[in-house]
């Protein structure tokens, strides 16, 4: 698939085939921002992580 298509991490999870984002007309996209919700949830846990991970050692 093309890498400009995003796809939907919501309706995509534990089915056969990716399904695309719908975005705007989906609850979850963030038009201000043009990022599923999910997407910035999982990259904001992921820093803060590393953060962590950075300040303990």
């Amino acid at each position: 698939m093309a890498k400009n298509i995003p796809l939907c991490p919501l309706m995509s999870a534990g089915a056969e085939i990716d399904r695309v984002c719908t975005q705007e007309r989906c609850a979850w996209y963030m038009n201000n921002v043009k990022k599923c919700s999910m997407y910035l949830l999982a990259f904001n846990a992921l820093q803060e992580s590393t953060d962590r991970q950075k300040i303990s050692k």
